[in-house]
């Protein structure tokens, strides 16, 4: 017997773990009593790049279906070309307190041509309607954390019945199985459906072709209408021992002993062009990814699928002690949980989906990043466009990616960075007279870098805080290739657009203006105006002091510019420093201005706090300023959303609060959760789901500032525990084990060698591991 055939045994042995009927742990399964009534309950599966919501229906199913780039719009350079010449004036008039002037200087001359982007849109459904006599019953719905299978299960006419669906990685393309155990016929037809802009059509006995384009109509908020992206989907059926014919846009099947659909799709999308290519044809890239498994089967196909999920999602497991709860519904769980129960269970399963989503959104072959929803959006007009938004959305969701041992999933991230640095640096130019690059709240696949909605909208220092998941990703991997080769130009860059922004201002400061602390707006109590602009609101203060030291580490650990980073340097002595107000609280502003909406959602001015490091024990007054905006942001109503919610957990693990951190937790669960797990705004907002992942991680490990953290924020209803594969900054992995509320045995490992701090408590030890060993500490 050949290598290969023994590589195939084992991958159908890996596939076939458990029978059909049988269900996987319920500790990593999603599961229910019935089909989704909603799109928000049904459930997720992705490979990166396509994305399906499965309904799990009996009779009438539908799956939802997403590739990542399909989006309305055009390439636009929208900076605004009065922009340059009037910057002077509004600077001028926001130094002077003239916000009523400045707004409208701004507005006129600062805000995009045009102003809105377009939406991320579905690709369509496939409809599958099943012909039974009966009505089934014994019905199961699931999603398989473990196998990214989404599987549902019931009886119909005297048989059972068993229809899986994945996205895989491997072989790009959606898959769909359906099959019964004992050997009952299946009757059911196949469609594909788009709300609009395309045809469907059936190409033979088998095989559905859906092709479309685009059509915007003109819209001066959004820019200019006409025939955009191209984007097609073809599905290929194929009935064992059964009958498979076309009839009025259906492939109808009819006593088959087992159906196997596989779906792809495309676009004419060219990301490296950030634009369509009209060389590109989506069909025939569809026909080139069915023609590549045209000839393997489905049990190697799911093999190959459950090896390369699982090898990557099984990085990591975490529980708190037997999960007794698990062999409820999870919508019963959730509910009894919002009912005021608590299921340390649920808060584990609600970490690994967090992981599990970004591995759906974001892994190879995705081409682009996470966007506010993953890559999962039913409507063609979506909330917030399910744009790339970067003033904390875009940023949130790749917290968990590293600590997560997922740090493959920044790849789409990285990659899109860097195609972004070209409109970037069109936009430092023309808008601001700098060198470097950068852009501002948000952008689009299209690469749009200019102001966008509103006046809000102008942060321009959101392009420099963008690298820093680049950087985090050196500090976890210590990959100084990649620190060399990607993230410190694209680091440089920001960092020469800041050197160049920044004005002395009245106080002799070296300052960011304009400036705006996302979507907030203060009072100024001697003036009475109200305003979203100003001069070096804090968040700035901190992204230029991280990004400068980030800069000047790179600089160092690659042995190179050594002037730039004197440069640096010089410029950071002349930054305002961040203050503490007259309520005892992190300023969020230049000056001690009023709060017309104190418990506002975002928190910007705490960046400082989590993810970056500047409010630490070790600066006491900060540290303690930092928790008291905390508590007086929640006094007002504040953390209300999900992300803002999820932000509020690893506020309180890095102020070491765990009990506190377990609250928001609950509430994260309580009042921020979809029955599918799916984090809601309201609505179905993703960042939520990666932010509450990366909290729950951060109470359990640190690793900032060069010491790695054992079970820092540890909350007193997680006394028993376990977590393994979680990473720490240094290249390190870590394994833990804990009972009554005590640390039990510590693992850690290093695949390139290192050196560092542990510490639990109180006490310290100093570790070097070889590479590729691992040590146990104990305390």
């Amino acid at each position: 017997m050949n290598r290969q055939n023994v590589f195939f045994i084992l991958l159908t042995l890996l596939a076939g773990c458990g029978s059909e009927t049988e269900h996987s742990d319920n500790s990593l399964t999603l599961w229910y009593k019935q089909p989704a009534d909603a799109w928000e309950e049904a459930l997720p599966v992705g490979n990166g790049r396509l994305g399906a919501m499965v309904f799990g229906d009996p009779v009438n199913e539908r799956l939802q279906l997403n590739e990542e780039s399909i989006w309305a719009g055009s390439k636009i350079n929208n900076n605004n070309p009065d922009a340059l010449k009037n910057l002077p004036e509004l600077q001028k008039a926001l130094f002077e307190s003239k916000y009523s002037k400045a707004l409208k200087i701004a507005d006129k001359n600062l805000l995009g041509t045009p102003p809105r982007i377009r939406s991320y849109q579905p690709l369509g459904d496939l409809l599958i309607r099943y012909n039974w006599t009966g009505k089934p019953d014994n019905y199961r719905r699931e999603l398989d954390l473990v196998t990214g299978i989404a599987r549902n299960s019931f009886n119909a006419d005297g048989k059972s019945y068993v229809q899986e669906v994945f996205v895989s990685a491997p072989d790009n393309m959606i898959v769909v199985h359906i099959m019964s155990p004992d050997k009952g016929p299946v009757n059911a037809s196949f469609t594909l459906s788009r709300e609009q802009d395309a045809v469907v059509k059936a190409v033979d006995g088998n095989t559905l072709l859906l092709t479309g384009q685009i059509i915007d109509t003109d819209d001066p908020l959004a820019g200019p209408g006409g025939e955009h992206m191209k984007f097609a989907g073809e599905l290929r059926l194929s009935a064992t021992n059964g009958l498979v014919e076309v009839k009025d846009g259906f492939l109808e099947v009819r006593n088959a002993e087992e159906v196997f659909v596989r779906l792809t799709a495309a676009t004419d999308y060219n990301v490296n062009l950030l634009d369509v290519d009209r060389s590109i044809d989506p069909a025939a890239v569809c026909k080139t990814i069915l023609d590549n498994s045209a000839e393997e089967s489905f049990d190697k196909i799911k093999a190959k699928h459950v090896m390369e999920h699982s090898s990557m999602f099984n990085r990591v497991s975490l529980s708190f002690g037997s999960d007794t709860l698990s062999v409820n519904p999870t919508d019963e769980r959730l509910a009894a949980v919002k009912n005021g129960g608590t299921d340390n269970g649920l808060i584990a399963l609600y970490f690994q989906y967090g992981r599990y989503l970004l591995m759906g959104s974001s892994r190879a072959p995705a081409i682009l990043p996470a966007n506010l929803q993953g890559i999962w959006n039913k409507d063609m007009k979506a909330p917030w466009n399910a744009d790339f938004h970067t003033n904390i959305n875009l940023q949130m969701n790749y917290w968990p990616a590293e600590v997560g041992n997922l740090t493959e999933t920044t790849e789409a991230l990285t990659s899109f960075m860097e195609k972004l640095v070209v409109p970037g640096t069109v936009t430092a130019k023309e808008m601001y007279g700098t060198g470097g690059w950068t852009f501002h709240h948000l952008t689009d696949p299209f690469g749009r870098t200019g102001v966008a909605d509103g006046v809000w909208g102008i942060t321009p220092l959101n392009g420099p805080w963008m690298t820093f998941p680049l950087y985090e990703h050196f500090l976890f991997t210590q990959d100084t290739n990649y620190l060399r080769e990607r993230a410190y130009p694209l680091m440089k860059g920001g960092a020469e657009f800041v050197l160049g922004f920044l004005v002395e201002s009245p106080e002799g400061y070296l300052v960011t203006n304009p400036s705006h602390s996302p979507e907030n707006n203060f009072r100024d109590s001697k003036t009475g105006e109200v305003s979203a602009l100003t001069y070096a609101a804090t968040i700035d203060i901190e992204i230029i002091n991280a990004l400068f030291d980030y800069c000047t580490e790179a600089a160092e650990i690659l042995g190179t510019d050594k002037e730039f980073s004197a440069r640096l340097k010089e410029a950071q002595k002349r930054l305002p420093p961040v203050k503490i107000n007259s309520k005892g609280v992190i300023q969020e502003w230049i000056n001690d201005y009023d709060e017309p909406e104190p418990g506002h959602r975002h928190m910007s001015h705490l960046l400082g706090l989590y993810p970056l490091t500047h409010f630490t024990p070790e600066k006491p007054e900060l540290f303690r300023a930092a928790e008291a905006t905390i508590e007086r942001r929640l006094s007002f109503g504040g953390g209300q959303t999900g992300w803002s919610k999820a932000w509020m957990v690893s506020f309180f693990a890095r102020l070491q609060k765990g009990d506190k951190a377990y609250e928001n937790v609950m509430d994260l669960l309580r009042k921020c959760t979809l029955n599918n797990l799916f984090d809601t705004h309201p609505p179905f907002q993703i960042d939520g789901n990666f932010g509450g992942a990366a909290g729950i991680a951060e109470m359990l490990l640190q690793s900032h500032n060069g010491v790695i953290r054992l079970l820092p924020a540890l909350p007193s209803a997680w006394s028993t525990g376990e977590v393994k594969g979680l990473r720490a900054r240094g290249g390190f992995e870590v394994d833990m084990k804990w009972s009554n509320g005590k640390l039990e045995m510590a693992k850690i490992s290093s695949e390139k060698g290192g050196k560092g701090e542990v510490t639990y408590k109180e006490k310290t030890q100093k570790i070097n591991i070889a590479a590729g060993e691992s040590i146990y500490v104990k305390f």
